[in-house]
């Protein structure tokens, strides 16, 4: 049986973008869906490094800006990055004046810390590493106590309904069962693609849901290639999320080693550790890929921040390292996509009634390479940016439509194939569009991955299944999309560009391109549109 529900707003996402959007927009009405069991979701609750903001004395706005078009490596945005370090710098000063908990010195005054590839210390954090957790809790207890918005938990939604090119609503697998929730203005912010690969530092809900729903509406996306691997996730073994030890530990001296103790960083690049991301996962991969392990010694980091780093001494300490005493295992591991749903400078999609902001969304800032700490910025300032749009728009009625079919979905006994096939699809993902990419190896993931799509396809459906059967398939429908969406612009992109590095194509092209498409532009893709959407 299918539930209608009507909405004024829809935002879909849990993490700081979404919360961000719903507060902003209070006290304008808001349903927020997150597929999570609570507040808050998705990789905003990880994030360890803080957030850059020109605030500090002897630093600029303008400083900022050219600092994240130098790491982009010749595809930001530069008008889109002078408006993220303008309004991002006026942001956090908000979020400061606020009162909300960064770290400050005995004056009350914010302390700030330097990263990868930025010219000064611009990076606030909030309970030391643990900026992410401190501040989307913080705002967590904000959005319960905000009577405009209705959180509705474990909903996973599974399409957009679209009719006439325009969004009208979603169809959404709640613990109650199926729900059209109708809405003439529909939100985005779903988060990253980290799980698509077999190593990665994001949680397990970062499965590309808002990317492949966009997708599947029809709506142009931007820079998909790009994905950012994080040089410096804990070497452990197992599926779960690598644990992440942030940039900051090497912008407070932590030092990268060979398995002979020495420092290789300073014959990679001159800015050694501090590198841009790239360089550093690259040198990193190369030499464990072959077999050498690496280090991070940050006894440097920890002896000039003896309480800076309390996430990161957790994580050693639960997978038995003492960092104060030896250097720690390292390896890359897949962290933040500069690509996604392509928007404007509101955050608007392509489709109307649709907008996007945070990691799902390709504002142009990141180009290809993101700049440390820029993530979380990005995620305030077009939040805010698209919840002023979104309130300033008219809306437009929208015209009676036929309800949609809710999808057939594979029982809970098919669980263990399901998991067989998502478990495929990230080995196959990490192996052909990893840090090092070659045509052969994309061409042999994206047929891997199409074989895997009908494997899915082909199981048998079951009756009245509950959310968990619901989210377990639809996240490796989601997933098998995206490792496509990819693998495809992967292999357009003949050059080596930040963090597409082709060894087929080891040189950057002479007039950098960004690479917009859609989903009909994938072979032997169904057109985009009414139908991809599964709706009349």
């Amino acid at each position: 049986m299918l539930t209608v529900r009507d909405s004024d707003v829809l935002v879909i996402g849990s993490g700081l973008a979404g919360m961000t959007v719903a507060l902003t927009l209070a006290p304008h009405p808001v349903t927020l869906l997150t597929k999570t069991a609570d507040l808050p979701g998705g990789s905003s609750l990880h994030a360890q490094g803080g957030i850059a903001a020109a605030l500090a004395p002897g630093d600029s706005p303008k400083s900022h800006a050219t600092d994240t078009v130098a790491a982009g490596a010749g595809l930001v945005d530069a008008a889109m990055a002078a408006l993220l370090a303008r309004e991002g710098a006026a942001r956090v000063a908000e979020l400061l004046a606020d009162g909300l908990p960064f770290d400050r010195d005995a004056a009350g005054r914010p302390l700030f810390g330097r990263e990868a590839a930025h010219s000064a210390a611009r990076i606030v954090h909030a309970g030391g590493d643990a900026t992410g957790r401190t501040l989307v809790t913080a705002l967590a207890e904000r959005v319960r106590a905000t009577p405009s918005i209705d959180v509705q938990a474990q909903a996973f939604v599974t399409d957009l309904v679209v009719r006439h090119g325009r969004v009208c609503g979603a169809l959404a697998h709640h613990p109650e069962g199926w729900v059209l929730h109708r809405c003439p203005r529909v939100v985005l912010a779903t988060g990253g693609i980290g799980q698509a690969f077999a190593r990665t530092t994001n949680p397990v809900e970062a499965t590309g849901d808002g990317l492949a729903l966009a997708a599947r509406a029809g709506a142009w996306l931007s820079d998909v290639e790009f994905v950012q691997f994080h040089p410096t996730a804990l070497a452990t073994d197992g599926d779960a999320p690598a644990p992440l030890l942030t940039e900051a530990l090497r912008g407070a001296g932590a030092l990268l080693l060979d398995r002979n103790g020495r420092r290789f960083m300073p014959d990679e690049h001159p800015l050694a550790e501090l590198a841009p991301r790239d360089v550093v996962a690259r040198a990193i991969g190369r030499r464990v890929a072959a077999g050498e392990p690496v280090f991070l010694d940050l006894r440097p980091a920890l002896a000039a921040k003896p309480d800076g780093f309390p996430t990161v001494l957790g994580f050693c300490a639960e997978a038995g390292f003492d960092p104060w005493t030896q250097p720690v295992p390292v390896a890359p591991a897949a962290h933040y996509h500069m690509g996604g749903v392509w928007t404007d400078a509101h955050g608007r999609t392509s489709v109307q009634g649709l907008w996007a902001c945070g990691e799902v969304a390709c504002t142009g800032v990141h180009g290809a390479n993101r700049l440390a700490s820029n993530s979380l910025l990005e995620t305030l300032v077009f939040g805010a940016r698209v919840a002023r749009d979104v309130a300033e728009r008219p809306t437009t009625p929208s015209l009676p439509f036929a309800l949609p079919e809710p999808p057939a979905v594979p029982g809970d006994a098919a669980a263990p194939l399901v998991e067989m096939i998502v478990g495929a699809a990230r080995r196959a993902l990490y192996a052909g569009a990893g840090l090092v990419r070659h045509a052969d190896g994309l061409t042999a993931a994206t047929l891997r991955l199409q074989r895997l799509a009908s494997d899915l396809d082909a199981l048998p459906p079951h009756a009245g299944v509950g959310s968990g059967a619901v989210r377990r398939w639809g996240e490796a429908r989601n997933l098998l999309l995206v490792g496509r969406l990819v693998l495809h612009a992967a292999l357009r992109r003949e050059e080596s560009r930040g963090a597409h590095c082709r060894l087929d194509f080891p040189r950057e092209a002479v007039r950098p391109e960004r690479y917009t498409f859609t989903l009909a532009d994938l072979d032997r893709a169904q057109p985009a549109g009414d139908t991809a959407c599964r709706t009349l």
